[in-house]
């Protein structure tokens, strides 16, 4: 199953990078303020933010391993006391813009995906867990605005279905490679995966990380990963279910220009069919044959009497070394001579 998309990066064919701050604000709106501002000037070109709306998305009776938090009884406790109001959320979408971020959102329920559109969200991204929700995907399919689409809990079988619903549409989308795992080894992040993704959807594919490392990253763009999400945080030690997950403000701006990087040793290409050599440089690094003793008129040139020595234009190549075995000397030469062809018989 193939699929076709008209979707260009927005980012002038750069690696765009979706910073998710999530709940990492662990429901301050101060501290959510002051992510976007710390994220200013990082190169980040979307941040990212997730919808809780505890009433209409949870109940009492979801289950959870173990008690949440200090603060928190149950996780329904949890997503209730992270909350934003919609003024509070359009108030961050300002300052997104402000900071010429793109607002990205991840909505956990249909009334969470009709506060962003109330807001004006343009950009919806499908967690993990909601690969299958089609009652909330038709929602956000009806805004006809650009879906971002993670797959951590998905086979091909349901992406294959999910991503039918979409495209049918003719909605811009994108697909991340996900492991659900917090934090991911190195074993189970499946880079492989994205070029996997790319030949079976034809849309621009990229990863959302959760191992906490900028090395994975920067692999996942050397393999040609078009978005990358990552979450982040002031400090690894935070509170919050993503902190050990995440990658610390203080290091982002490094990952960015790392990425950079990277995508640009990619998008540059050499031929080496038709590769222009600095002949200059070339010069300076080519040897010739040169005599390793004092050798006297009509001695037989042996391999252990050569040895081969910068610069390239003194003498005999080096790669020429075995024409001149056998031959003899006209004249004495001393040691570290260059040895030219007018030399021998």
């Amino acid at each position: 199953m193939r699929y076709t998309n008209n979707f260009r990066n927005h980012n002038n064919n750069n690696v765009r990078t979706i910073a998710e701050i999530g709940q990492a604000h662990d429901g301050s709106l101060g501290l959510a303020h002051s992510y976007l501002d710390a994220l200013k000037n990082t190169g980040v070109t979307d941040i990212k933010f997730q919808i809780h709306i505890a009433d209409a998305e949870s109940s009492e009776k979801e289950k959870f391993r173990k008690k949440f938090s200090y603060e928190d009884k149950t996780r329904f406790d949890y997503w209730k006391r992270i909350e934003f109001t919609k003024e509070q959320w359009q108030g961050l979408f300002k300052h997104c813009k402000q900071n010429k971020f793109n607002f990205v959102a991840s909505p956990f329920s249909v009334e969470a995906v009709n506060l962003l559109k109330n807001i004006g969200c343009k950009t919806f991204k499908i967690a993990s867990g909601e690969v299958n929700n089609y009652l909330m995907i038709d929602n956000i399919v009806k805004q006809k605005k650009e879906i971002i689409l993670s797959s951590g809990l998905s086979n091909f079988k349901e992406l294959d279905k999910t991503v039918d619903r979409i495209k049918k549409n003719k909605i811009n989308l994108s697909i991340l490679q996900c492991t659900s795992e917090y934090p991911s080894s190195f074993k189970s992040i499946g880079l492989n995966v994205i070029s996997d993704m790319r030949k079976r959807y034809n849309v621009p594919i990229g990863l959302s990380d959760h191992s906490g490392e900028a090395n994975t990253l920067l692999a996942a763009t050397a393999v040609g990963a078009e978005l990358i999400e990552f979450h982040v945080t002031f400090s690894k030690k935070s509170f919050g279910p993503d902190s050990t997950s995440s990658i610390e403000i203080s290091k982002v701006n490094e990952l960015i220009e790392g990425i950079k990087y990277v995508h640009n040793c990619i998008k540059y290409k050499v031929n080496k069919k038709n590769f222009k050599i600095n002949k200059n440089v070339k010069t300076i690094f080519s040897k010739s044959l040169a005599v390793n003793k004092d050798l006297l008129k009509n001695h037989k040139i042996k391999v252990k009497d050569l040895e081969s020595k910068k610069p390239g234009t003194f003498g005999i190549e080096a790669k020429e070394y075995e024409k001149v075995i056998g031959k003899r000397l006209k004249k004495n030469l001393k040691k570290n001579s260059f040895l030219k062809y007018k030399n021998l018989i």
